[in-house]
């Protein structure tokens, strides 16, 4: 396995050290091989809403998997929880499941460029959307750049039509528009920027996309991987009161096992095969076992009171924290929407790539190794979102 991880993440890079080998995980806690006992804030990076080994979710799991774990046929399942999705999103009339958030976004931007018939992208400095070679571009010279590839193995002519926006900043993106009036296919952003740390949208910045893709009649795409089902039932678009012409989903949507999903109008949605020309296939797409898993989480999601006690726990923790930081007179930004956080060693306001990269990430580094040995696991990047869960409380 390269570099013992099958995510680069995993491999502790960003903090020093040797990663935890865990074991398993029961609520708001995790073990590790050592027989080590810690509360968890990383949740699988964010699928346990619920936390490890909800009750619910694991029966239903051993339900389905005891019918059988793969058909590469129709089930009722996929069926149930496409129909929670519509009814939780509207802006999604039909939805094609798959198996991961690499999978969802790069399906999302062929769908947009074959529906549309343009070729160029715009996306955010700081903002990942998976492992797909368009996407995986860092920043160009200039406002106007195209992206350059940020990885070995990813060329250039992948990467000649990704054009390179500011988050928080709809004037750089209104520039590219201005450059290509007619040939840009789509914006995909995550409404709520969780892959450079938690980064909440100004007042004007989504509805600004909005405006701007409308105007010219390119399609504007919600990464919600990450905040689908988690700042809200409805996601960031119900938070936030706009709708998105494509959504890609995944994580919480799978209840802890592989999924992911994307979804539009009917209309748009027609141009996926066998309705359209669009193709996109995959055998274990819909799996039984992953979509029993989301039914039992999501039906957890819609009792009364969920989404509001898990935003209280989150401000609970952030309160606290920051207090506890003030008296150590040590700076640090905390932004949380809901229950997804980041705490930056940064003494001003983190609003965008530039000021994500100002925080003091040596500084985190020591302080997630410190909380370690206090037994509390976090996200072992200075870049990447807590997460809390319905198992956690004020004392675990």
């Amino acid at each position: 396995i390269p570099g013992g991880v099958n995510s680069p993440a995993r491999s502790w890079g960003a903090v020093g050290g040797n990663p935890l080998f865990l074991t398993r995980g029961s609520g708001s806690r995790v073990w590790d091989a050592d027989g080590n006992e810690y509360i968890d804030y990383v949740c699988s990076w964010g699928p346990l809403i619920l936390g490890h080994a909800n009750e619910s979710v694991v029966a239903a799991i051993t339900q389905a998997a005891a019918d059988g774990t793969s058909f590469g046929a129709p089930t009722e399942r996929e069926n149930e929880i496409a129909q929670l999705v519509v009814d939780a999103y509207e802006s999604i009339e039909m939805v094609r499941f798959v198996n991961s958030g690499t999978e969802a976004t790069m399906s999302a931007l062929r769908l947009a460029r074959a529906y549309t018939g343009r070729s160029k992208i715009v996306k955010f400095e700081g903002g990942y959307h998976g492992h797909s070679d368009a996407l995986l571009v860092a920043a160009g010279s200039g406002a106007l750049a195209h992206g350059v590839p940020d990885s070995a193995g990813v060329t250039a002519s992948f990467a000649q039509d990704t054009l390179l926006g500011v988050f928080n900043d709809p004037a750089s993106v209104e520039a590219h528009f201005d450059a290509f009036p007619e040939d840009i296919a789509c914006v995909i952003v995550e409404p709520v920027a969780g892959n450079m740390g938690v980064v909440p949208p100004h007042d004007r910045f989504l509805q600004g996309l909005r405006d701007l893709t409308e105007k010219h009649n390119s399609l504007l795409i919600f990464d919600e991987v990450i905040t689908g089902f988690r700042v809200e039932y409805g996601g960031a678009q119900q938070r936030y009161g706009i709708n998105a012409d494509i959504t890609c989903l995944g994580k919480i949507i799978g209840g802890g096992m592989p999924v992911g999903a994307y979804g539009s109008s009917a209309e748009i949605m027609a141009t996926v095969a066998p309705l359209g020309a669009m193709y996109q296939a995959g055998t274990l797409s819909g799996n039984p076992v992953a979509m029993a898993a989301g039914i039992a989480t999501l039906e957890q999601l819609q009792e009364p009171g969920v989404y509001n006690a898990l935003g209280a726990k989150a401000a609970s923790l952030a309160a606290g924290l920051q207090e506890v930081f003030a008296e150590a007179e040590i700076p640090l930004r905390i932004n949380r929407v809901s229950s997804m956080m980041t705490l930056f060693f940064n003494a001003g306001e983190v609003n965008s790539w530039e000021t994500v990269l100002a925080s003091d990430r040596e500084g985190f580094g020591r302080f997630f190794h410190r909380m370690l040995e206090e037994g509390v696991y976090l996200p072992p990047s200075p870049f990447e979102a807590m997460f809390v869960s319905t198992a956690h409380s004020d004392a675990i």
